[in-house]
């Protein structure tokens, strides 16, 4: 069972002022429910203790070789960028997004699980090692809990943008977005704007520099290398940028942060699951 304080004072998550932990409404701020039914204490410790990078990647290094077990016969074995890719129905399947699965089958949650897969081994770990390096550093910014939140809504934004743009515009060169579409980049390309956004906000130049420039650098090479999802790179770097000036980082980090960071892992896993199931009946 999870701890629950039912006596005694919290801290309210808003004002920072001490109020009983079964007040139903902070009487200086009026923020209902200051103590979260007395599961304050826990959700602080969880945003305090979240290694969500590591997390990340073994969740994504998993979810990689379910797919190549998904569907073994259609695993690539041709050039460095196709080598052990899952066939494109397991990326169906685990919940892929793009222009066909969220315009084509109504498949809106893909917006939520297409973040977490991968079509190669290279792309795989090309993306880890960017979350790897990227991943501590706007945890230790932001906290554990708004990095979670940043993350989340730079993957939905991604490829939403992308799948809107597959849908408008198909098959054009640089420009359309993706039929099918899949990776952590979207999410990463977030974590880029989290930076910059800090920057603005903290002053620190030198930080929203190097962020740009990785950021151009890697939108560069996008646009060179065949089969790199530009819009999806775009519009999480849009997304991690207006999510992070809305989390601002010269706050402290508020309980009620880590509720949205458990609100948003629960319905990322909660997209996968229902993208499985759905694939039962196609």
């Amino acid at each position: 069972m999870l701890p629950r304080q039912k006596s005694g004072a919290v801290v309210c998550p808003s004002c920072g002022r001490l109020v009983s932990v079964s007040e139903p409404k902070c009487p200086y701020c009026g923020r209902v429910r200051p103590g979260m039914f007395g599961f304050l204490g826990f959700f602080q410790k969880i945003g305090r203790d979240a290694a969500f990078p590591s997390i990340a990647m073994g969740l994504c290094a998993a979810l990689y070789g379910f797919s190549l077990l998904f569907d073994p016969s259609g695993i690539g074995s041709g050039g460095m960028l196709s080598f052990l890719s899952p066939s494109g129905a397991a990326l169906l399947a685990f919940g892929a997004s793009g222009a066909w699965p969220t315009f084509g089958q109504g498949h809106w949650w893909t917006l939520l699980s297409a973040g977490w897969l991968h079509g190669s081994l290279l792309h795989l770990v090309f993306n880890m090692m960017w979350l790897r390096d990227l991943g501590p550093e706007v945890a230790n910014l932001y906290g554990a809990s708004r990095m979670i939140v940043i993350y989340t809504v730079a993957s939905v934004t991604g490829f939403a943008a992308s799948s809107a743009m597959g849908y408008l515009l198909p098959g054009v060169p640089f420009v359309g977005g993706a039929v099918v579409t899949v990776g952590a980049s979207a999410a990463i390309f977030g974590l880029l704007g989290a930076l910059v956004a800090y920057s603005r906000r903290g002053g620190s130049r030198n930080l929203g520099k190097q962020a740009w420039t990785w950021a151009i650098g890697l939108f560069v090479v996008g646009l060179i290398m065949p089969r790199v999802d530009n819009w999806a790179h775009l519009g999480g770097f849009i997304g991690g940028f207006l999510a992070s000036k809305f989390l601002d980082p010269l706050k402290e980090e508020r309980a009620d942060h880590t509720v949205m960071a458990l609100v948003c892992l629960l319905a990322t896993v909660g997209s996968i699951v229902l993208s499985l199931w759905m694939s039962r009946s196609l």
